[in-house]
């Protein structure tokens, strides 16, 4: 009797996998800050403050449909709701830099300033611990954490799947966009969160402070896009493919989906609420339209754009649409939801593999 052979697991990444990400680490760390901070205005290779900031926000982006990939392109769940963990670690974030704001608001007050225009007179209890930073941090991953357990353990538990799956997902992070728009929940209401002054101290609208907060979210992408290529290669890794692929095959050789899932769906939405606070530091603003349906439909999007199941391709697929939604939104604003419509049909009828799947076959042919 033979014995089966078992895959071996390779490599984290091939060799030209390794020499790419060493060059996005010296451009995060190196090239980014230098054309800066240290090259003239008037140089044609100076990289404006706006330009960081653009491509510190679509890096946020990026952690979100790198997320998206872990659910969907890997397990086969698609969430439609991802925009509610990103929100989340973002108002984690942005109470804490309401309290660094301290007595400099509007009213020379020790509460945030839309509390005092609403005569609140003390913190309500969940503000507790957001005079914190490293209390901050801990709610940035819980907070995200325990809403995606919740809801995960009784639908997955129910076996809820498919179309059912991305429904109810779509009407939570609307029930929370509506939830967080009332005043007396102590978020803000519709304005959220703004006027951030310092951070550790330290105040935010300075060049140095920008740039430190675009090489930590860079080194932050660069860190969850080895860990999800790790994670994927492990043997955790191949029965979450397995269920996406047979579910009820993995039933029956002994594996019990629940907890594979559960956990998966819990991972990528920390991956989303740090990105969420990441984001927050960067663009200084934070309210509940960040939770709409839409946002997180977007994400879907930039995950199927760039190619489901290979990890670089939602990265790319990131880039792509928030570059083409920076530029035409200026160009030609009236056409941009247009222009997103027509790029997610064309993606699903005539590159199902995405972008990354298109360039592996052109390829292919040319071998």
């Amino acid at each position: 009797m033979s014995k089966v052979q078992l895959p071996t697991k390779g490599p984290l990444l091939t060799r030209s996998g390794w020499s790419s990400f060493i060059v996005a680490l010296i451009a995060v760390c190196a090239v980014v800050p230098v054309l800066n901070l240290w090259t003239p205005v008037d140089s044609i290779w100076h990289l404006s403050d706006y330009a960081v900031g653009l491509v510190g926000k679509i890096m946020c982006y990026a952690i979100c449909a790198l997320a998206m990939d872990l659910i969907w392109g890997y397990t086969g769940i698609l969430s439609l709701g991802h925009g509610l963990f990103f929100a989340l670690g973002g108002y984690a974030m942005g109470m804490y830099l309401m309290r660094q704001i301290g007595r400099d608001g509007n009213y020379k007050s020790d509460l945030p300033d839309f509390m005092v225009f609403l005569d609140w007179k003390t913190l309500p209890w969940h503000w507790a611990m957001s005079g914190s930073f490293g209390a901050t941090l801990f709610l940035v991953v819980a907070a995200p954490a325990l809403v995606a357990g919740i809801f995960g353990f009784f639908a997955f538990r129910s076996r809820i799947k498919g179309v059912y799956f991305s429904i109810i997902t779509q009407a939570m992070t609307f029930a929370a966009m509506l939830l967080f728009f009332r005043n007396e929940t102590g978020f803000g209401g519709n304005n959220g969160f703004t006027d951030f002054k310092r951070i550790l101290g330290l105040p935010m609208a300075t060049t140095s402070m920008r740039m430190t907060l675009f090489v930590l979210t860079g080194l932050t992408l660069l860190g969850f896009f080895l860990f999800a290529k790790w994670l994927v290669g492990s043997k955790y890794g191949r029965v979450l493919q397995a269920i996406r692929d047979a579910e009820t095959r993995v039933m029956f050789s002994g594996y019990a989906p629940l907890g594979y899932k559960l956990s998966i769906w819990v991972i990528s939405a920390v991956m989303c609420g740090v990105a969420g606070a990441l984001y927050v530091t960067q663009v200084g603003i934070i309210n509940p339209s960040e939770m709409s349906p839409a946002n997180s439909i977007e994400i879907a999007v930039w995950a199927a754009v760039g190619g489901r199941a290979t990890l670089v391709g939602p990265i790319l697929g990131a880039f792509i649409v928030n570059g083409a939604k920076s530029w035409l939104t200026v160009a030609y604003p009236e056409f941009w939801l247009y222009f997103l419509g027509a790029l997610f049909i064309a993606v699903t009828l005539f590159l199902p593999d995405g972008v990354v799947g298109l360039v592996k076959k052109l390829k292919g042919n040319k071998a």
